[in-house]
């Protein structure tokens, strides 16, 4: 019995007298660019990846945060130095991540209820977790 491409599997290689042979990398990458999937990746990622949940402070908290604040806007002059920790919503889902930035408050907002730092940083004092004031050197 006589099994398929026997007449031709012991034919030599042919080569091309025209065009060099490729090596196996440029061979390789003529398939790279091809993703069934474009995006998949990118998708899995994206539904990985964790936000926190912004904290609900307790009353206590919320009054000692008052307290730290008013002690910064009675030297809003002097562009106090401090520390604040605050809540930065994600744009793609749910939830967000807890920041700490370091600066001069240079103004407060009383009616959009907002912070502005010396290097143009804007806060939301809702989005406040703790201040922490800097003593000056």
């Amino acid at each position: 019995m006589k099994e398929n491409y026997d007449d031709i599997i012991h034919l030599p290689h042919h080569v091309s007298k025209k065009r060099t042979q490729m090596s196996m990398m440029e061979r390789a990458a003529q398939f790279a660019p091809f993703a069934a999937l474009t995006g998949h990746n990118a998708a899995i990622a994206e539904t990985a990846r964790l936000t926190d949940s912004a904290i609900a402070l307790e009353e206590s908290d919320s009054r000692a945060l008052n307290d730290k604040f008013t002690q910064l806007l009675a030297h809003i002059q002097e562009e106090p130095k401090a520390s604040f920790t605050y809540f930065v919503a994600d744009d793609k889902k749910s939830g967000g991540k807890y920041v700490t930035v370091e600066g001069r408050l240079k103004k407060y907002d009383e009616y959009h209820q907002t912070i502005q730092l010396s290097d143009g940083t804007v806060i939301a004092l809702r989005d406040v977790l703790e201040i922490e004031i800097n003593s000056e050197e």
